[in-house]
């Protein structure tokens, strides 16, 4: 507990004044809790952010704020689903092609261009505060959104 920085009286953190000598009280900073100064808006869209929007999400779900709100948290779980998606095309389907012979039209690398037209189209569906349920990946970010 702190004290009073004039006659050392025990004052509480929200005091802004003490109690006994009636002396200012210097000013605590307060920490900003993750996502606390964002829109929900603009939290949904970060979520869709090719490559690294797999962070935000991860931050909007964590966070208190955004815990009931439950369109920011669909985007969040479809945004991170996508990402999987990437990373399974990236990872998976990428290193079968390289192995054919005669790679020159490679199909890991039209999927991956796919993907990233649905994430454009998904920051312009959600800055427009439009909900768009993707193919499987909504069905799976619906679910997991009424889960939490």
């Amino acid at each position: 507990m702190p004290y009073c920085c004039q006659c050392g009286n025990e004052v509480a953190e929200t005091d802004i004044y003490c109690r006994r000598c009636g002396a200012k009280q210097p000013v605590r900073e307060r920490r900003a809790a993750p996502g606390e100064g964002i829109s929900p808006r603009a939290a949904s869209v970060l979520c869709y952010v090719p490559f690294v929007g797999w962070l935000a999400a991860i931050v909007v779900l964590a966070s208190e704020r955004f815990r009931h709100n439950r369109t920011v948290r669909f985007h969040a779980f479809q945004g991170l689903y996508l990402f999987v998606a990437y990373l399974i095309v990236d990872w998976v389907v990428g290193p079968l092609f390289r192995m054919l012979p005669g790679g020159q039209f490679r199909v890991d690398k039209l999927l991956n261009l796919g993907l990233l037209a649905v994430w454009i189209f998904m920051i312009i569906k959600t800055s427009r505060e439009q909900t768009y349920s993707l193919p499987i990946v909504g069905e799976l970010a619906e679910r997991s959104a009424s889960e939490s």
